[in-house]
């Protein structure tokens, strides 16, 4: 069974840094695709960054470009996401989630596998 476990939120001011971490037990990590996705209240969950199975595809949302960075450690069944410069705006629960050899890593529909969340909150 896939598991998926996030780690690294908190609570920063606006401006400072996180790094978000996913360890994924359960499956063979370097055929899946891994997303970071998040939900604000009130709002939809949408899609923030992806890095195919294959590492070499690496895609984000706009309002993230140039801010954030997705990685991959094969070795270590672990994605991280670096948040930098974070914005008030950026505050929700932040989700990973797995799906085996995924091209669009933007789908969430396409993910079968998601962790429970962790919580990042910025403040002004």
């Amino acid at each position: 069974q896939v598991q998926l476990v996030e780690s690294g939120g908190g609570l920063v001011q606006a401006g400072g840094s996180l790094r978000l971490a996913c360890a994924a037990s359960g499956l063979t990590f370097t055929i899946y695709s891994m997303g970071w996705f998040r939900q604000a209240p009130g709002k939809e969950r949408e899609f923030v960054a992806g890095i195919r199975w294959s590492g070499d595809g690496l895609y984000y949302a706009d309002y993230v470009k140039g801010r954030f960075t997705i990685s991959r450690d094969n070795a270590k069944n672990t994605v991280y996401l670096r948040m930098n410069s974070l914005k008030p705006e950026d505050t929700a629960v932040y989700y990973c989630a797995a799906a085996r050899k995924l091209y669009d890593v933007s789908r969430a529909v396409a993910y079968g596998a998601w962790g429970q969340g962790t919580q990042v909150t910025v403040s002004s």
